[in-house]
């Protein structure tokens, strides 16, 4: 479980101190599907960005199974989102350089995970994404379906308590977002990961346990 109590985040820039979050307040049980809703510029990316740790709030607290995770020390939050945490990202963020089988194999390495359960793991991602044969191909070579689902697929690889997806179907049209969506909340019910999205798609919204609209910076309604 994860709750959000009183999450308040500010920034100073040129056009002055901007209240990019204010007293945001919810619960998320494991394996629930949370969408963030509202317009740009209304504190989505950065309510991800607390929620993973990316960001630590001014004030309030991100409680884990009871912890607080914005109170860990540096190392200690490095290591909660290695193990704990999945992300993907709006232009998927796959390494170049790498081969699909290799992008895959880098949360993998990362968490201890290697030899024969590591070939398996990578095997059965690339089959329940339908991707089965393109182990070997670079992300220049993907379609941006396809990227999204290998970006997908390297998020839960390591079996991640929370993912985090920050407009994750931006770069896709209707029909193709929507199935990877489906997907990645099928997926996050079977395993128990709690998913939080942020999306500008309003034909979302009907696969979220629960749906949390922002303006402003502050929660405007929850559903």
């Amino acid at each position: 479980m994860i709750r959000l109590q009183s999450v308040c985040k500010l920034f100073i820039s040129g056009r002055g101190h901007v209240q990019a979050l204010s007293e945001i307040s919810f619960m998320a049980e494991n394996g629930q599907g949370v969408i963030l809703v509202g317009r740009s510029g209304s504190g989505k990316t950065t309510l991800l960005n607390c929620i993973g740790t990316l960001e630590l709030p001014d004030s309030g607290a991100i409680y884990y199974n009871g912890t607080d995770i914005c109170r860990l020390s540096l190392r200690r939050r490095t290591l909660f989102r290695r193990q704990e945490m999945g992300f993907v990202f709006q232009a998927g963020n796959l390494l170049p350089w790498l081969t699909v089988a290799e992008n895959l194999q880098f949360p993998l390495e990362l968490n201890g995970i290697r030899g024969k359960a590591q070939r398996g793991r990578i095997e059965e991602l690339l089959a329940t994404f339908g991707l089965t044969g393109y182990e070997k191909a670079l992300p220049v070579e993907l379609s941006g379906g396809e990227s999204q689902r290998i970006a997908f697929a390297r998020a839960i690889a390591h079996e991640p308590a929370i993912l985090l997806a920050d407009e994750p179907t931006a770069s896709l049209d209707s029909s193709t977002g929507k199935q990877l969506v489906e997907l990645m909340v099928s997926l996050c019910q079977t395993k128990g990961t709690t998913l939080f999205i942020a999306t500008h798609d309003q034909e979302l919204l009907a696969m979220a346990d629960t749906v949390i609209t922002l303006k402003d910076g502050k929660m405007e309604q929850r559903i």
